[in-house]
């Protein structure tokens, strides 16, 4: 088993390489990114490694790295990613003392790896489960963490077929875990050094509600209106947004952050809009019924402003991050593809998320959001309690590894 993992690692790695020369602009990246193995580390310095699959699972892990930075400044942080949508925006992460792409997950990769630094620790975030790392680690005795973890019955761990891969679970030194069903599924194939402390990135996203600053081009677009938020729209997402326009009511307005920004895909959202302002070319003496954000960077703090949000994604693969709006109180709504997310399935259980699958759906609970304010205080305080049950997972797993720093 272990000889076939390994050949689908390579296989998978091969035909990376071969959507690389047919164009493909992530490939390229991916490939790039790991052409040359990165040089053996110098001196007696003590580090960290954190691996991360993309940005998401890099905001569940920057809490702890923060954490670590500040009670143990000495410590050393490698950040590594598997996918260029995590590397190339965070790899000037000021706290990493080198960020890079994951080698492929080959044996000899692996060994080389853990040797490369005097590693106290390695800290893999979500899922990301590579196996010949995993097993070099055990061999030299470097504990392994998984944080923020979440796994689901439907897995291989859990399957009749699943004997090898539960085997190398025995290489994780402990489990942080996310929910009940992941420690429960855990503890039914034996393992019992798991400790369910919840998702980290809440608190992440509960500082940077903290930390909030203002922006005087959105307050000046808003121009004491309420505000509704589509963050991280779709196509599919923007088909029932902009109809509902024409039923906004003239103290509302409408903030669009696309999840594409590109020039063609702004042009395909502006086309539609009557009275409109771009962000990177707002004139504040105008009032205009929609802000089209052009820009990244600034969307988890513009949740400030806004009464209510729409979240992306739901009619696709699965919606985008719920936890930034939540953490300023803000209802949610969003497409059906939803169930893979926790706090998600949570929130619409207790009244603070509503998804919607057509154009209908989406005038209803719109409308009733706008027009009912008590039914819209109640989801906002149902979203700020919920934010509050889930924080301190940080502090949690601190207080269990802080021993590996005094070795």
């Amino acid at each position: 088993m272990h000889a076939c993992y390994t050949l689908a690692i390579r296989a998978y790695a091969l035909a990376v390489r071969i959507a690389a020369l047919f164009g493909n602009a992530k490939a390229k990246l991916w490939v790039q990114g790991r052409k040359k193995m990165p040089e053996p580390g110098t001196g007696q310095d003590r580090w960290v490694w954190f691996h991360a699959a993309s940005l998401g699972e890099f905001e569940q892990g920057r809490p702890l790295i923060e954490a670590i930075k500040q009670t143990h400044p000495e410590i050393k942080i490698s950040l590594t990613f598997f996918s260029p949508s995590g590397y190339e925006i965070r790899k000037d992460y000021p706290l990493a003392d080198e960020v890079l792409y994951l080698p492929i997950d080959t044996m000899k990769n692996a060994r080389y790896w853990v040797k490369r630094h005097r590693f106290v620790a390695a800290f893999f975030i979500k899922y990301e489960f590579w196996f010949n790392y995993m097993s070099a680690l055990h061999e030299q005795g470097i504990p392994l963490y998984y944080i923020s973890l979440i796994l689901k019955p439907r897995q291989y761990f859990f399957k009749w077929y699943g004997g090898w891969f539960r085997k190398q679970l025995q290489h994780v030194t402990h489990f942080f875990v996310q929910d009940d069903t992941t420690l429960e599924l855990l503890k039914g194939i034996g393992f019992n050094n798991v400790t369910q402390c919840g998702d980290t990135r809440f608190d992440r996203v509960a500082a940077i509600a903290k930390q909030a600053k203002p922006f005087p081009e959105i307050e000046a677009f808003i121009q004491g209106r309420q505000c509704i938020i589509a963050g991280s729209s779709w196509p599919p997402d923007e088909k029932l947004l902009i109809p509902y326009l024409s039923r906004l009511p003239e103290n509302y307005c409408m903030i669009i952050a696309p999840h594409d920004i590109s020039e063609k895909h702004i042009q395909q959202i502006t086309e539609h809009l009557n009275n409109h302002q771009l962000y990177s070319d707002f004139h504040p003496e105008k009032r205009s019924q929609v802000l089209v954000l052009n820009t990244i960077g600034i969307l988890s703090q513009l949740y400030q402003y806004a009464r209510f949000v729409y979240i992306g994604g739901g009619f696709g693969v699965n919606i985008h991050n719920i936890q930034e709006p939540v953490t300023f109180g803000c209802p949610v709504v969003f497409g059906p593809k939803y169930k893979s997310f926790k706090e998600a399935v949570d929130l619409v259980g207790l009244g603070g998320a509503f998804p919607v699958e057509s154009q209908e759906a989406l005038d209803s609970i719109f409308d009733r959001l706008i027009h009912d304010e008590a039914f819209c205080q109640e989801a906002s305080r149902i979203c700020k309690d919920y934010l509050a049950s889930q924080l301190g997972a940080t502090d949690a797993i601190m207080h269990r590894i802080t021993s590996i720093f005094s070795v």
